[in-house]
């Protein structure tokens, strides 16, 4: 069956039957990024909006957490959601947004605003301004990296970037900053949102949710560390937007792997409505709402990005 012929069925409106897809967005950029090419940018965000406003029914997400709970959701139910608090996601984003008619919501890691920069752009970045062809990190237990092409430069990227991410995050934060003095670039302090774009987006009627305030993953530090980090992120929200935050997303998502059931518990002690993982799938009656599943939309075609969708409804990945 062609996937977009699925994704119309009129069977998927059945009451008890629908399914909520939560798609997860991070950077939008203006251009398309020569280092992450299949990564979203105005344009190509601009044409996946558009597909979305005629397959799908985008429901804003505390809306449609309601109707999951009370198994009332409309047939190709969906939400849209972005993760870590980007400056292009109000720059870029919010525009196109707002355009088609469409609602979404921001979990901002809130210690990142105003100037800060999360670990990982700081790799991407230093490899990206890196002079040369070669990165010798050697003296940091991060090999010597050959960066002579865009590809290349995106491989060291990716490697060190998977060496790193589960190390402690002192540990890592030093080997970062080394990294980043090693290469000796300026790198940008303007990638991440400022306290005034949060409002922004709250004013023009988006949802603002957690997301930590240092990102860290969850399984990697002291629960009463983790708990600071959940309630403090929310804290510093709700004082920049002076209103309350309901909606939480676990750094990194990955059950069992960045988060367990500590963490769980943890959000729904501090009264969270619901609270988003980055398992794929689609969420319905019997999905735990503090762990719901979402959808990353990688197709650059109208077919392979219908294939997506009706694959993560079916459970098929």
């Amino acid at each position: 069956m062609n996937p977009l012929n699925y994704l119309m069925r009129p069977g998927l409106s059945v009451t008890g039957r629908g399914k909520l897809t939560i798609l997860i967005y991070h950077r939008v950029h203006a251009v398309v990024d020569a280092l992450f090419p299949s990564a979203a940018d105005a344009r190509r965000f601009d044409e996946q909006m558009s597909w979305i406003s005629a397959l799908l029914n985008i429901i804003p997400l505390p809306e449609a957490i309601g109707m999951l709970r009370e198994d009332r959701l409309p047939g190709r139910a969906a939400c849209i959601t972005f993760d870590d608090g980007y400056a292009d996601n109000v720059d870029v984003a919010l525009p196109i947004l707002l355009r088609h008619g469409l609602s979404a919501t921001f979990f901002v890691a809130s210690g990142f605003l105003d100037g800060g920069r999360m670990w990982n752009d700081t790799i991407i970045e230093a490899f990206r301004r890196a002079p040369g062809t070669v990165a010798d990190l050697e003296h940091l237990g991060l090999g010597r990296r050959v960066i002579d092409t865009p590809a290349s430069r995106r491989a060291a990227i990716d490697e060190v970037i998977d060496k790193l991410k589960y190390a402690a995050p002192v540990t890592r934060q030093e080997q970062v900053d080394a990294l980043a003095r090693t290469i000796g670039e300026t790198l940008p302090d303007d990638m991440m949102m400022r306290s005034d774009q949060v409002r922004a987006l709250h004013a023009a009627g988006m949802t603002i949710g957690a997301h930590t305030v240092t990102h860290p993953i969850l399984m990697q530090i002291d629960p009463r560390e983790a708990l600071a980090e959940i309630r403090g992120g929310r804290e510093a929200l709700q004082s920049i937007l002076d209103a309350p935050v309901r909606l939480f997303a676990y750094p990194n998502g990955k059950p069992g792997t960045d988060y367990g059931p500590a963490h769980v518990a943890m959000v729904r002690e501090l009264g969270f409505l619901a609270a988003m993982s980055t398992r794929r799938g689609a969420a319905d009656t019997s999905s735990d709402l503090h762990q719901l599943p979402r959808f990353t939309p990688w197709g650059r075609t109208l077919l392979r990005f219908g294939i997506g969708l009706a694959r993560n409804h079916l459970g098929h990945y």
